[in-house]
């Protein structure tokens, strides 16, 4: 199977995407071309066909399904945007785990809540209490969780495909034709599409049409499985997991099997904006990964022997009101651009997939806070 330039510089992730689309003729037009199959794109996708079965839905990756930030977060699950809650965003985690049950996707997902933690404010009988620069207590709980990527991944493009959408991997689309009947273009052939959805990450901003937004590369490791007796010291044995409010940045998870997920540090490209030019096994990723292993060994003394079994980056798209982009694209108003979740579109991406579909049915409108630029 080809791997992807990605996979081979950005690490092995911990979770596990198994699967891969049937065969499919490449068609010549579709009712709705979406570009990118992460967890926005399959879940419109899927939603797409269940509300309008009489449709055609092209999925096109430029890879495989997940390669980039859809299969390498770390699976936390939170309740709103980067920037907080957003007029008429709604109830994001309700409305995921509706989205979960009507396409019959089964991902692990653990709602017990998430932690805010930080060096100022907490109290002293916190259940986390860290030394990282300061001491690192609970600040806050709010709603989420956590779920398995992979099997997230895997279960929006089961949903996709079982409802008659066509998942095309290893598809770079290298241009959109703006006609009345927008043109896609790619190596193995042309795609005519009425209307089109850019599922995009921090690798397709020309194509997307978006200029504002920085992708970086975020680093995560995975601890070995610690035991029931060390998640207690470390105030994890509620399996809540956390991010930091202050800097040094830091955030984590417990997985199943008690392996435990640490992530901190972003990476830029050396040149550009090609973040496939990162490899997390030299350079600044690779020394950033060393570095957060051994702070997280110093953060408690039941961790100070820790091994660690994974090492990956994954991508991550910033603008600076770190609200999403969800936008007509510039060009056309038949190409809608979905995006830059800033680390926190977990349940939001599939959420506004959702949206994003009814929009392009015609059956709803677009947020006014998603105006790219804004």
């Amino acid at each position: 199977m080809h791997t992807p330039a990605t996979a081979r510089n950005w690490g092995t992730h911990p979770w596990s995407i198994d699967f891969r689309p049937e065969a499919a003729p490449f068609p010549r037009e579709v009712d709705f071309a979406v570009i990118g199959a992460g967890f926005t794109g399959l879940a419109a996708a899927a939603w797409l066909r269940m509300l309008a079965p009489e449709k055609s839905v092209a999925v096109l990756e430029a890879s495989q399904i997940g390669a980039g930030a859809s299969g390498r977060t770390g699976g936390i699950v939170l309740p709103e945007t980067a920037a907080g809650d957003v007029p008429g965003l709604g109830d994001v985690l309700a409305g995921f785990k509706e989205i979960l049950a009507a396409l019959e996707v089964e991902c692990d997902v653990s709602l017990p809540g998430a932690w805010e933690i930080g060096r100022s404010g907490g109290p002293k009988d916190s259940r986390i209490d860290w030394s990282d620069s300061g001491r690192l207590r609970v600040v806050n709980e709010l709603p989420g969780g956590t779920l398995d990527p992979g099997k997230l991944v895997s279960g929006l493009a089961r949903a996709a495909q079982r409802r008659g959408a066509a998942i095309f991997e290893n598809r770079p689309v290298e241009s959109v034709e703006w006609k009345d009947a927008p043109v896609v273009r790619t190596a193995q052939g042309d795609l005519a599409a009425r209307k089109i959805l850019f599922a995009m990450n921090g690798l397709s901003l020309e194509l997307s049409g978006l200029t504002e937004a920085e992708p970086r590369l975020t680093l995560a490791v995975a601890s070995e499985q610690l035991s029931g007796d060390q998640l207690e010291a470390i105030g994890l044995a509620e399996r809540k997991p956390f991010y930091t409010i202050d800097f040094p940045y830091l955030w984590g998870r417990v997985s199943r099997g008690n392996s435990v997920v640490w992530g901190a540090g972003l990476v830029a490209a050396p040149e550009s904006r090609d973040l496939d030019r990162i490899n997390v096994a030299s350079g600044d990723a690779s020394r950033l990964l060393a570095s957060l292993e051994a702070r997280v060994r110093k953060l408690h003394p039941a961790l100070e022997k820790t091994r660690f079994t994974h090492r990956w980056g994954g991508p991550i798209l910033f603008r600076e009101s770190w609200v999403p982009v969800f936008d007509r694209h510039s060009k056309s108003a038949n190409g809608i651009v979905l995006g830059a979740y800033a680390g926190h579109g977990v349940a939001l991406s599939s959420y506004l997939g959702k949206w994003a579909a009814e929009a392009l049915l015609g059956r709803r409108g677009l947020p006014p806070w998603g105006k790219s630029g804004g």
